[in-house]
């Protein structure tokens, strides 16, 4: 399978938890599951999945923390402080790097949400507000070792610029993303390729790369074909939803929408043309392993731009 070096990522953990594992998870945080025997074999089995299919297929791994949530104004809502936060952190990298076991092809990315909800911008914060909010979280998964950070469903510039200078400052690669809705426009409303230029601009282009998560591939399609060339080719990474319904209709339903995974494969697989320079692939809200599976072999077998 001509896959050009492509590595495999996780899908939807959270969605996983809460449909299919059954489990209950306030805020949708995953992290408090490691202090629960049950939530802990539940996260092993999932993140077992994704290492199958990279070794299925002789590919490498990138592995997420459960970490999504474990940021200062969600610790809040959760009963947590700063300090058990660092401590959670901690605990998620030591977590899949258990689960890596010592792969030399594997790499533990330590994920970082919005200080938002992720699909609504919410209170909007500044550059430097948001380098200030975000630094701690990115000082716990750097001092707990993970290989480099990544900081998903963000849904404006100003919080990507403040988070790539945090990751700037502190040492360690990053590789942030936007959500988009279903324009292709980040829920502010500005363009996915404005957006990105805009941040490189302002950081540097310290960003390792770029992620677009928390989307179907349709959503994304027109994001992408509105952005030039410049902009898609330091696009490294897509994580893309199961449903085509919108965030506001995802955030109202209360089962899942899984899809169909290898229709999915084939969505994601289309847009290779557009984003020659991905070479991670996996999911987000609604997918699991199959539908990982699915586009990781329906990319392998697109014709190579």
């Amino acid at each position: 399978m001509a896959t050009d070096a492509i590595a495999v990522t996780d899908a939807g953990l959270e969605t996983v938890l809460v449909f299919h594992e059954r489990l209950d998870l306030p805020c949708f945080a995953a992290f408090p599951l490691l202090d629960d025997a049950d939530g802990r074999a539940a996260m092993r089995r999932y993140f077992d999945a994704f290492v199958a299919i990279a070794d299925e297929r002789g590919l490498p791994v990138v592995l997420d923390t459960p970490t999504w949530r474990a940021n200062a104004d969600w610790g809040v809502l959760l009963g947590c402080d700063a300090a058990v936060l660092a401590s959670a952190n901690a605990a998620a990298v030591a977590f899949v790097r258990e689960v890596a076991d010592g792969r030399a092809d594997a790499l533990v990315e330590g994920a970082i949400g919005p200080r938002g909800d992720g699909y609504v911008v919410g209170e909007r914060m500044t550059p430097d507000e948001a380098q200030a909010y975000h630094s701690a979280q990115v000082r716990s998964l750097r001092d707990a070792g993970a290989d480099r950070v990544s900081a998903m469903t963000l849904t404006y510039a100003d919080e990507a610029i403040g988070v790539v200078r945090a990751a700037a400052a502190a040492g360690i690669p990053i590789v942030p993303s936007f959500t988009v809705e279903t324009d292709g426009r980040l829920p502010d409303g500005t363009g996915l390729g404005d957006a990105i230029a805009l941040v490189d601009a302002e950081t540097d282009g310290a960003a390792l790369a770029w992620m677009v998560n928390c989307a179907h591939p349709d959503h994304v399609a027109p994001g992408l074909a509105r952005s030039s060339p410049a902009v898609r080719d330091r696009i490294g990474a897509l994580r893309v939803n199961a449903s085509r319904r919108s965030h506001a209709e995802l955030d109202a339903a209360d089962t899942l929408d899984a899809g169909d995974p290898v229709a999915l494969g084939a969505d994601v697989a289309a847009l290779r043309a557009l984003v020659p320079h991905v070479r991670i692939l996996g999911g987000c809200c609604g997918t699991d392993a199959r539908h990982v599976a699915a586009i990781v072999d329906a990319w392998g077998a697109a014709p190579t731009p």
